[in-house]
């Protein structure tokens, strides 16, 4: 797993900002966990600048690997950033979904070599105890998450990266009919 390292608060000099039409999208899975009552499983970046604690919030995801297959790349960054593996999978989405970085932050992610991502989604029922997931040691290079919830469709827009808000709307779009009614 790569994890992207973001600086909120370095300050670029425009002219190094690359140029973004001709950076690729990098390839990843996310995942949509949904729990048995059809809430939605989501973790603060441990990246996340401290004036930002309440948007963020994502659902997993992380990158795929040469040759791997995608649903395999969800079951291991599923596993990789929260130690989850008690999961039946639902759906897949219709399509790969992207989003763009902020041009900003291009510089400072995944060595400024991509300009957002290419996902496909995946929505598991996770079907595990809650002491399952493990986040893993505050500060370890590998956490992803400093802490986890779950929330409701209707919360989710709000608590998201900003930037990845319209992907995150065509994943509920997507996977609507698998939340049941609680």
């Amino acid at each position: 797993m790569t994890k992207p390292t973001v600086d909120p608060q370095a300050v670029r000099d425009p002219k190094s900002l690359p140029d973004v039409e001709s950076l690729p999208y990098r390839p990843c899975v996310g995942i949509m966990v949904l729990s048995p009552a059809s809430k939605i499983w989501v973790g603060r970046r441990a990246d996340a600048p401290g004036d930002a604690e309440a948007t963020w919030w994502q659902m997993p995801q992380g990158g795929i690997d040469e040759h791997e297959d995608p649903r395999l790349a969800a079951l291991r960054e599923l596993r990789e950033e929260t130690s989850v593996t008690s999961v039946e999978f639902l759906a897949e989405s219709e399509n790969w979904l992207t989003y763009d970085l902020p041009v900003d932050l291009i510089p400072k992610v995944w060595g400024g070599r991509f300009r957002g991502q290419r996902q496909k989604w995946f929505a598991v029922r996770f079907s595990g105890d809650e002491s399952e997931i493990d986040l893993g040691a505050p500060g370890d290079p590998h956490t992803e998450f400093v802490a986890w919830r779950w929330c409701t469709i209707e919360e989710l827009p709000a608590a998201i990266v900003p930037f990845k808000r319209d992907l995150y709307l065509e994943v509920l779009r997507q996977f609507r009919p698998l939340l049941v009614d609680s």
